[in-house]
């Protein structure tokens, strides 16, 4: 028995990297899909597997056991919306790539994953790719958009992938570590992947002239590792474009703290379990007021809060 990483997911079979870099077409095996996980994937892209390598290109190799976790992105499913469908597991760090314009990427999209990221302590990064095509008031939103999220904690990188810039800044915080990437179709994932390394040779396509969205190039979760290799190996997990972003598996109580900004403020509220909402002498409404945490990222935590979906001004499906 070989023990190796989940590097794509095509639903029934797997294509599993063996210690030895070498890769293996494989099967589940059926008490893989009972194990008390009420999701649509039983195992997922960056999953570390026990499994009976492939002996010859007529047979596939099958999976016997899925290692524990140490941490994995989740979001509600699209067809099921009590299940939940794993996008990636074992992750150093999670990229979210956004757009302000071509496709526009909501507020409530960005947060979504945001606060999913903290709840399955997974460190993120968001990278605003395309800023090389704005006009005057686009270049407002961007700006916005960055002092937005700066202020909240994150790491901000703006980008453009087809004219270079910010590619450096994104592959060294690339080195050594697994990245999943996610976004919106039409971000520019695959084309930002492919200038990072060029061997890579990722499809893309255009934005749809008719709707101005982006088209779906990237079809299942992979798992690519970047050259020249590095020690500890380079892996960025490439996702298929996310529509929208609906939550899982988080209690009431629980959804502020996932905000950092609501989080370091909480403990000078004047009770210990205020939800921000209408309580007197909530330190988070103050900040709010005062501009010490965005508006669009309080009106996020009460959309969540409230079981609405993200609102999105900027996209419609």
């Amino acid at each position: 028995m070989s023990t190796g990483i989940v590097v794509r997911s095509t639903g029934s079979r797997y294509v599993v990297r063996g210690d030895d870099g070498v890769l293996h077409d494989c099967v589940a095996k059926g008490n893989l899909r009972v194990k008390g996980w009420n999701s649509t994937n039983p195992l997922a892209v960056g999953d570390v597997v026990d499994f009976h390598p492939q002996t010859n290109e007529e047979e596939v190799g099958s999976i016997i056991e899925m290692r524990d976790r140490k941490n994995y992105m989740v979001r509600r499913s699209v067809n099921l919306s009590h299940h939940k469908h794993v996008i990636a597991a074992n992750l150093d760090q999670a990229l979210l790539i956004v757009t302000v314009a071509r496709p526009r990427t909501s507020f409530g999209f960005i947060d979504r994953f945001l606060v999913t990221a903290e709840a399955y302590q997974v460190p993120a990064v968001v990278v605003v790719n395309k800023i090389d095509d704005l006009d005057d008031d686009e270049q407002d939103q961007l700006f916005d958009l960055v002092d937005i999220y700066q202020e909240a904690g994150y790491r901000v990188i703006m980008a453009s992938a087809l004219k270079g810039k910010g590619v450096a800044e994104v592959k060294a915080l690339l080195n050594g570590k697994v990245t999943v990437l996610a976004g919106h179709s039409g971000v520019g994932k695959s084309t930002l992947i492919n200038a990072i390394d060029p061997d890579l040779d990722l499809f893309t396509l255009e934005i749809s002239e008719s709707s101005g969205k982006g088209v779906h190039t990237t079809t299942n979760a992979e798992m690519y590792e970047l050259h020249p290799p590095t020690l500890p190996p380079t892996f960025i997990i490439d996702t298929p474009g996310i529509k929208g972003f609906g939550l899982v598996d988080l209690e009431a109580a629980h959804i502020g703290d996932q905000f950092p900004e609501m989080f370091k403020r909480k403990g000078d509220c004047r009770f210990s379990n205020c939800m921000h909402k209408e309580e007197p002498g909530c330190a988070i409404r103050k900040a709010v007021e005062d501009g010490g945490i965005a508006g669009s990222r309080y009106r996020s935590y009460l959309d969540i809060l409230a079981g609405i979906d993200e609102e999105s001004p900027y996209r419609v499906d």
